[in-house]
């Protein structure tokens, strides 16, 4: 997975996510969105629009102190844990 920073500030970060689609982007927006002292995650991939960007984009806003690329971090630990149960969930069936 390649990732490139667009912008950062110490509350917003924008960060490029090349290669993934919809599948992944939805599950990782939705575990940033579950990440205490996030307060906004979304992410836009819309190529017509953005002169040919076919990559996502995601954006996340945190409040409190916390540092975006730490918030990005937890969410992604976040999938991992999630990612994990499920397994082990399916491998005991």
């Amino acid at each position: 997975m390649e990732l490139r920073v667009i912008e950062k500030t110490d509350e917003e970060l924008r960060i490029e996510i090349a290669g993934e689609d919809h599948t992944f982007m939805n599950v990782l927006k939705g575990a940033l969105l579950e990440t205490d002292g996030v307060a906004a995650a979304t992410y836009d991939v819309n190529p017509e629009q953005s002169g040919g960007q076919t990559d996502p984009i995601l954006s996340v806003k945190t409040e409190g102190g916390l540092d975006p690329l730490d918030a990005v971090a937890a969410g992604a630990q976040n999938v991992q844990n999630m990612t994990d149960a499920f397994r082990d969930a399916f491998q005991a069936a």
